[in-house]
């Protein structure tokens, strides 16, 4: 019995102080302030997994004011991913179907191309084959209503009207019409089709035997796009291709290489891509390309940038091919898709690529996101638009293509050979009259839209345009809008007004088919790229 009352002695002032200071942990963090207030020492009983979630939840149940949990935790996702590299994206579920879209080549809409005059939504093109075009809509047709809801003269913009007219495939909508001809409202009800979004703008022979192909984006369906354009450049003995990648932000990395494929010979590497959790993985060309013996020019840009440096690089690495114009973005990561329950989406960076020589081409931003973004500006200041001595590069970033010509990584793909920006037409008048030249084509195209139906090419406008003297048009409207005229400055640049004003108001009425190559008149790019691949300069270049 002494052995018994000996435990209890010794463990009955431990089982009181336990139970102490249980009761007063559960007194001061579980029951209810008597004052009323939550106490902060909540915290300890939640699950110690997670700081950000622990963070939320006190927010959420002890902050001063209401707060939607739901929009803190979007707001918060941008800040963390801002931390970690430029490219690395949050997109929410409500920007989901666009970005997807983007990607695809493919959106759900009613078929037309609008323009806004005047606070008034103006058809500029009906797509063949479209919803619009199978219900009667024309080119010059203005959208006065979109199911019952009117939006002429109500300041819209043109994302207002793409956000009424767009869609999911097979769904309906209505628009109200107004037609010169017509002198009441005529209604349509238009079902939304599958509408592709072209990412090949034009193709068409510059010369008698070098064809040009414009790819303002790599979309799923540029690939097929290319082809197609190839196979028309072939049919008018296209033997020397200059592909243009200006402006050319990039997209889908596989299609990218898809298009890389047709100039290679088999076993030309592509580029290459690792990352801590991503194994190197190299790409190959296999052999089967259709334009291996073309010679070849890529035009480039500042503002290429990803998927089209992909393309640029390996032409330049494997000395396939020549390239023209400016040094490039500077993108060499690769984001990797993380859909999430809610149905917004998580590109996060998992590797770097590799141009086949072994540059790395992405752009420091190790500065912050601000300072990555006016890179564009720096270099601007610094002359680099303007002067290619002004670029200097870091030399232990130096690699060889396959024939030993030195390259650099550190910073985008310089050019072979270099076109700095042309200025020399530009003057205070011009850019004073540089709004009216765009809305002044629209309202020409328009008002002839009868006699401009009838040319089909580039160089029916561009003759026909000449002899009605448009610029001199212009310039009356720029003065009936209270423009004062310098004639100096107007002689200077009337050749790149008159360029632009026949290549927009030729776009009114064919599209892209209409623009460019009168535009091309004035592109000392093209011109040059053209001079390279045609001379035989582009052979000795890549030796």
């Amino acid at each position: 019995m002494k052995y018994k009352n000996g435990i209890r002695q010794v463990l009955m002032p431990t089982i009181i102080a336990v139970t102490l200071i249980t009761g007063i942990f559960l007194g001061r963090n579980v029951l209810p302030d008597t004052s009323g207030s939550k106490r902060s020492g909540r915290l300890f009983i939640y699950p110690q997994s997670n700081k950000i979630e622990t963070i939320i939840n006190l927010i959420s149940d002890d902050y001063v004011d209401t707060i939607d949990r739901n929009d803190l935790t979007e707001k918060l996702i941008p800040d963390i991913l801002k931390h970690l590299d430029p490219h690395s994206i949050y997109i929410p579920a409500i920007d989901m179907k666009a970005a997807t879209e983007e990607l695809e080549g493919f959106f759900g809409g009613i078929g037309v191309q609008f323009n806004i005059q005047n606070d008034t939504v103006l058809v500029i093109r009906v797509i063949p084959g479209g919803p619009s075009e199978k219900v009667g809509l024309k080119a010059g047709d203005r959208i006065v209503s979109v199911n019952d809801s009117i939006i002429v003269g109500t300041k819209i913009d043109s994302d207002q009207v793409m956000s009424k007219l767009r869609g999911e495939f097979g769904t309906k909508v209505k628009v109200g019409i107004v037609r010169r001809s017509v002198n009441k409202i005529l209604d349509f009800e238009i079902t939304r089709g599958n509408i592709p979004s072209l990412s090949v703008d034009v193709s068409y022979m510059l010369t008698n035997t070098t064809g040009y192909i414009k790819i303002s984006k790599i979309t799923q369906n540029s690939y097929h796009e290319f082809l197609v354009a190839i196979a028309k450049l072939k049919n008018f003995g296209c033997r020397n291709l200059i592909v243009d990648l200006r402006d050319n932000s990039g997209g889908a990395l596989d299609v990218s290489l898809q298009i890389c494929n047709e100039f290679m010979t088999k076993g030309d590497l592509l580029v290459y891509h690792e990352g801590r959790s991503s194994p190197r993985s190299n790409t190959y060309a296999n052999g089967l390309g259709t334009c291996q013996d073309m010679g070849l020019t890529v035009l480039i840009d500042e503002f290429s940038a990803s998927a089209s440096e992909i393309i640029a690089g390996a032409i330049q690495d494997n000395d396939r091919g020549v390239i023209v114009g400016r040094r490039s973005f500077g993108k060499g990561l690769v984001q990797n898709p993380y859909p999430l329950p809610d149905g917004s989406s998580l590109r996060l960076t998992i590797a770097r690529y590799y141009t086949p020589s072994g540059r790395f081409i992405q752009k420091p931003y190790q500065s912050g996101i601000e300072d990555y973004h006016r890179d564009i500006w720096d270099r601007i200041e610094h002359g680099e638009m303007f002067e290619q001595d002004s670029i200097s590069f870091d030399q232990s970033l130096k690699h060889l293509t396959k024939n030993g010509r030195v390259v650099y990584g550190g910073g985008g793909i310089m050019p072979d050979i270099f076109v700095p920006r042309d200025t020399s037409d530009f003057t205070n008048f011009y850019f004073k009259i540089r709004n009216l030249i765009y809305t002044f084509s629209v309202k020409y195209a328009d008002d002839n839209r009868d006699i401009l139906q009838k040319f089909t090419s580039a160089q029916e406008f561009d003759k026909y345009l000449e002899t009605k003297k448009i610029t001199d048009q212009l310039i009356k409207y720029a003065e009936y809008e209270g423009i004062v005229i310098d004639q100096n400055e107007l002689k200077r640049s009337y050749r790149l007004i008159n360029t632009q004003l026949k290549a927009y108001i030729a776009r009114n009425i064919i599209d892209d088919d209409g623009f460019y190559p009168i535009i091309h008149q004035i592109d000392e790019v093209v011109k040059k790229a053209i001079s390279v691949i045609e001379s035989g300069d582009a052979k000795n270049i890549l030796k």
